[in-house]
């Protein structure tokens, strides 16, 4: 299950957090189909410690060598077999890190795959209430802690924990009273570990949360730049951001004074560790038990374990870190999916995974055959308790029928269109749109048209891959767009979107058009798809779009009352409600909501006297 993270201001609803047991749990899951090269990984790495184990045998035997004087040709078998030692362990312990760190790289691949897929699934309206910057920050920073683990903290996490064991099983081999000493050590490492645990989890958390306000603040500011110097803002812009930072810098500085405590608790373990060794050594040599070699394994073998006990425990630092990502991103790929389309049956959705509260139980968005009429059946939206957008609109769209939906601002135009596509999910109500047959069955395009980097074509391809240079032309032609396309420096192979040549808004939705065109689906839905391209461009682009949805059933929510006048029908909204539908001619002499609205966008209404 997942918790809701704690949003750092009022205004933003993020993004929810996994519990621990669900993270665990979805690490599992991860994990379980390459079984087979985490065992062989594993393996390799017991193979590898085991062999390295027999170095401070071998040395306490050149001790008793020394110390009982015997020749120095006895010094030479203990000197070639550190030798095979040392070339057996390095052997053995690279092809066992390479196998962990594939298995690593494979399940973060596995889960980056999971969190794209499902936040491209995320409805718009619960990303607008997160913020761009909660979700940015999930995909960079936390991917970043997650991948530095995988690539770092696991492998070497594994072969400490395995390298401790091990030692420990050696120290008992030579005496169990050099085990019991160095078991001296554990309380204080254990009482440690639990100080820093207890501590670092909720702190890291928090430290996450900080960095993605940090970000929203830094990228609303930016992307708001105009309008913040318009309005003189700067000040307060600054002072916000300022805080945050401030809030971020505090919560580093505290995971900083977290860890130096962290290490000074180790090195009292470790005094307190080899002093017991050391003086049990001392005494057991005394009273003939072992040789001095002996105990100076025994003092070796604690020593050695100064590396792997301090990896280990200060891997906790990443580990921590890490997992405070990764429950981070668990949050998200475990978020309430969207019902799969099932043609011709309305039963709900199987429960998903809890996500928390704060999201709606995803509702039926059937399938009929294309060319189908599209049904929408009692919907009705809301964004959170007491805010609701759509009051049980019913609509049906017959096929190859344009629909256009009109009314003021706020009415609810663009989230009927959204559900329409099936791109956000109504909190009630059901909508059947058309299947396609191995093409998508709905398109929307919107008056936000993302340009992606790379090749005109390899744009246009987005929309059908396998789409030939003359079906890209036609597409381009069809919305009225070839003449600029091959005007361009490399026509159809010149690059745009960022870095490349820079495509006009009016162009761009003519590009996002095309697509449509290629995509070829029973439904488009556009919403202000006009809307930027200005008073000039803006006939051009209506004639795009009207080109564009010849032949296919169309639902368009009309920037300009002019789209309205070309549709089959009109549908107007006010307060998430339908008050008229018909035809153009019919509702402009209705003298009704749909008449105010032509008045006052014509210019025909009788200004007031003074």
């Amino acid at each position: 299950m997942t918790t809701p993270s704690h949003p750092a201001d009022d205004s933003a609803e993020l993004l929810p957090v996994a519990t621990p047991a669900r993270t665990r749990a979805a690490l599992r899951a991860l994990i379980r189909p390459d079984r087979g090269l985490a065992l062989t990984g594993i393996g390799v790495l017991v193979a590898a410690t085991a062999v390295g184990l027999l170095v401070q045998p071998l040395l306490g035997r050149i001790v008793d060598i020394v110390a009982d004087g015997r020749p120095a040709g006895d010094l030479t078998l203990p000197v070639v077999l550190l030798v095979a030692v040392a070339a057996v362990q390095g052997v053995t312990t690279t092809i066992g890190l390479t196998r962990v760190a594939r298995l690593g790289e494979t399940v973060l691949a596995r889960l980056r795959e999971q969190f794209v897929e499902r936040a491209l699934d995320l409805p718009a309206d619960r990303l607008e209430r997160a913020g761009a910057g909660d979700l940015t920050a999930r995909v960079t920073g936390d991917v970043a802690r997650v991948a530095e683990a995988v690539r770092s903290a696991l492998p070497e996490m594994a072969r400490s924990v395995l390298a401790i064991l091990l030692t420990l099983g050696a120290l008992a081999l030579l005496d169990v009273r050099f085990l019991l000493a160095a078991l001296l050590a554990v309380p204080v490492q254990l009482l440690t570990a639990r100080w820093y645990v207890s501590r670092a989890l909720t702190l890291y958390a928090d430290q996450r949360v900080a960095n993605g306000a940090q970000q929203q603040q830094l990228l609303e500011t930016i992307g708001g730049a105009v309008t913040v110097r318009g309005h003189r803002l700067e000040r307060q812009h600054t002072e916000r951001g300022a805080g945050l930072s401030r809030k971020a810098v505090e919560l580093t500085m505290r995971s900083v004074d977290l860890v130096l405590g962290f290490y000074g608790r180790l090195h009292i373990a470790e005094y307190i560790g080899l002093a017991a060794v050391l003086i049990a050594g001392f005494w057991l040599v005394r009273d003939g038990a072992v040789s001095i070699g002996t105990a100076t394994a025994a003092a070796l073998y604690f020593h050695s374990l100064f590396g792997p006990v301090n990896a280990a425990l200060v891997l906790l630092d990443d580990a921590q870190s890490a997992a405070a990502g990764l429950a981070r991103l668990v949050g998200v790929t475990d978020l309430a999916r969207p019902a799969e389309p099932v043609a011709g049956k309305a039963e709900p959705a199987e429960p998903a995974e809890p996500a928390g509260a704060a999201e709606p139980a995803p509702v039926p968005h059937q399938r009929t055959a294309p060319g189908a009429a599209v049904a929408v059946d009692a919907v009705s939206h809301a964004y959170g308790p007491g805010r609701p957008v759509l009051h049980e609109v019913s609509l049906t769209l017959r096929p190859g029928e344009h629909v256009a939906l009109v009314g003021t601002s706020g009415a609810g135009k663009s989230t009927l269109a959204r559900i329409v596509a099936g791109v956000q999910q109504p909190t009630a109500g059901t909508v059947t749109a058309p299947a396609g047959a191995g093409e998508p069955s709905v398109v929307l395009v919107t008056q936000e048209v993302h340009v992606f980097t790379g090749s005109l074509a390899e744009d246009l391809r987005l929309a059908r891959p396998d789409a030939t240079d003359a079906e890209l032309r036609g597409a381009l032609s069809t919305v009225h767009a070839l003449g600029w396309a091959e005007a361009l420096p490399d026509g159809l192979d010149t690059v745009v979107g960022e870095g490349g040549h820079r495509l006009d808004p009016a162009r761009a939705q003519q590009l996002a058009l095309a697509r449509l065109v290629l995509a070829g689906p029973a439904l488009a839905v556009l919403d202000e798809a006009t809307a930027e391209a200005g008073s000039a461009g803006a006939r051009v682009l209506e004639r795009s779009a009207e080109a564009a949805l010849s032949g296919r059933t169309a639902l368009i929510v009309a920037h300009r009352l002019t789209q309205a006048v070309a549709a089959d029908r009109v549908v107007v909204l006010e307060a998430g409600r339908v008050v008229e539908s018909g035809p153009h001619e019919e509702l402009r002499d209705a003298d009704g909501p749909y008449a105010a609205l032509w008045r006052a966008w014509s210019g025909s209404r009788t200004a007031p006297h003074p």
